[in-house]
């Protein structure tokens, strides 16, 4: 019995050894296996296309100021092209040399395009007519209205303090400013002695521009000096008092001297026509009846001779003073 189990035991025994040897076996060969496999996944197999260089892939790096390194190819025996990879653009778009010129400082210029238009003929200076009317508003303002609105003309009003006050006269004021005319200050009393001799034409102008706000909602600056600015601001200190107070004088390049033609308005015509002899003219007029009733023959002379009619505007103010002084 011991003999049995001594010879059972012999048998277990080298089945183990034979067991042991077989998993050492596919161990080793599944090792060797292994290595093989992967030791080829590195090899390089050359191909065909090997033969050909392309370029490094480019990969995107952060905008520099540095220029980019240029790669140049080697030289290549084979008659076949090179392949080079495809760049997407990044939506700049890059100037040929046709379109770019290189300046003698090394910066980039683009050249000039070509004007393809052709080049605008300077025009001659165009005759320009400045109607003016003093000493408003008055009870014929409305009918002057008419007939420049009727001629398609704008005019400029240098209007008094004293009628300016008269509530039914404020109507025509509105209406002369909402229609595009300019409304400038002549004083308030239109008397020679307060204004000169007594040196109240700063204060009196200053009111009249005032009172023209409040009618109005305008801000001028122009003003007429009654009886013109010579003599009465020959003065540099009254001058420089009205510079200081940023207000500027108009007098005038034809005197139609209708205040003094009652009835006679042709003669008033007649004033105008002959003074009429530069391409820029400012022309004397009053709210009169003889000149209400010559206004229409006066605008048709001035359209026959080329002129247009101009109004001022405070933002192109132009010196327009018998005392030749810029500051005004």
């Amino acid at each position: 019995m011991n003999t049995l189990h001594q010879q059972v035991g012999k048998k277990r025994r080298k089945l183990k050894k034979r067991y042991f040897l077989l998993l050492l076996i596919l161990l080793v060969l599944s090792g060797t296996v292994l290595f093989v496999g992967t030791s080829y996944s590195f090899r390089e197999v050359p191909s065909p296309s090997d033969q050909l260089v392309t370029k490094p892939e480019i990969t995107e790096t952060p905008a520099s100021n540095d220029q980019p390194e240029t790669f140049t190819p080697p030289e290549e025996s084979s008659p076949e092209p090179e392949v080079f990879p495809t760049i997407e653009s990044d939506g700049t778009e890059t100037p040929t040399d046709e379109q770019t010129e290189i300046s003698s400082e090394g910066q980039t210029e683009m050249p000039m395009e070509e004007n393809s238009e052709q080049p605008v003929e300077e025009k001659e200076p165009e005759k320009v007519v400045y109607i003016t009317f003093d000493d408003g508003p008055s009870k014929w303002t409305e009918q002057f209205l008419d007939v420049l609105d009727a001629h398609d003309v704008k005019a400029t009003f240098f209007m008094q303090g004293s009628n300016l006050k008269k509530e039914h006269l404020q109507e025509s004021v509105k209406r002369a400013a909402k229609d595009g005319h300019y409304i400038g200050g002549h004083s308030m009393t239109h008397n020679y002695q307060a204004l000169y001799s007594n040196q109240q034409f700063v204060p009196e102008m200053l009111e009249s521009l005032d009172l023209i706000h409040e009618i109005t909602g305008t801000t001028p600056r122009l003003v007429r000096p009654p009886y013109g600015s010579a003599p009465g601001l020959n003065g540099e200190q009254i001058r420089k008092q009205l510079a200081d107070a940023n207000i500027k004088i108009w007098d005038w390049t034809i005197d139609s001297h209708d205040w003094e033609l009652p009835g006679n308005p042709s003669q008033i015509i007649q004033n105008i026509k002959q003074d009429t002899t530069s391409d820029k003219e400012v022309v004397l007029m009053h709210e009169k009846s003889q000149t209400l009733e010559a206004l229409p023959d006066i605008l048709n002379f001035f359209k026959d001779q080329g002129y247009i009619f101009g109004v001022y505007n405070d933002a192109s103010h132009f010196v327009m003073n018998f005392q030749n002084d810029a500051a005004l």
